[in-house]
């Protein structure tokens, strides 16, 4: 039986230098990665260790929590049925370039939530068919979710999103 710590010295094993960290808290075991190395890391687990499911994308923003080197982390909740194992893999993103590569390709609910990552964060995904916002509205102007969006900052929504309107036929 494979457990949490198996997957992440088999990540560490394969990838090397490219797991930027290793973290167990409560017998949960994570690896934060480089962007680049994202999607090998991903499919590793995908092809080769039986993680089939992206359970869920999300993000966190560290501005003024330590010291460390990168600003946002994208998080990927992984899960293997197969083991009945979750497992989290990290990207660390820096402030100054909010880019990770898109894995829609790989898993088809990446689309809606990395969209959301994206509104809430301005994480840009690359190569993703259709980053546009998902929770705010088209005006919203910047990311509401950032450590260092004012908390008292009222915006006013002046017209109808045209992403939300729809004719009455096209309702099933």
């Amino acid at each position: 039986m494979m457990t949490e710590a198996d997957v992440a010295a088999r990540v560490q094993e394969h990838f090397g230098t490219a797991v930027l960290d290793t973290y167990t808290f409560r017998g949960q075991c994570s690896v934060t990665v480089a962007p680049g190395s994202l999607r090998a890391v991903l499919m590793f687990l995908r092809d080769q260790l039986g993680f089939e499911w992206l359970m869920d994308v999300g993000g966190v923003d560290y501005l003024g929590y330590d010291e460390r080197d990168w600003r946002f982390e994208v998080v990927y909740q992984m899960l293997s049925m197969a083991n009945n194992v979750r497992f989290r893999v990290k990207v660390a993103v820096a402030d100054e370039s909010t880019e990770v590569p898109t894995v829609y390709d790989l898993w088809a609910i990446a689309n809606w939530e990395e969209r959301e990552v994206w509104d809430m964060y301005g994480i840009v995904f690359t190569g993703h068919p259709n980053l546009r916002r998902i929770l705010c509205h088209d005006e919203f102007v910047g990311h509401a979710l950032r450590k260092d969006y004012p908390i008292t900052r009222r915006q006013k929504l002046s017209a109808p999103s045209e992403n939300i309107l729809c004719e009455t036929s096209d309702i099933a």
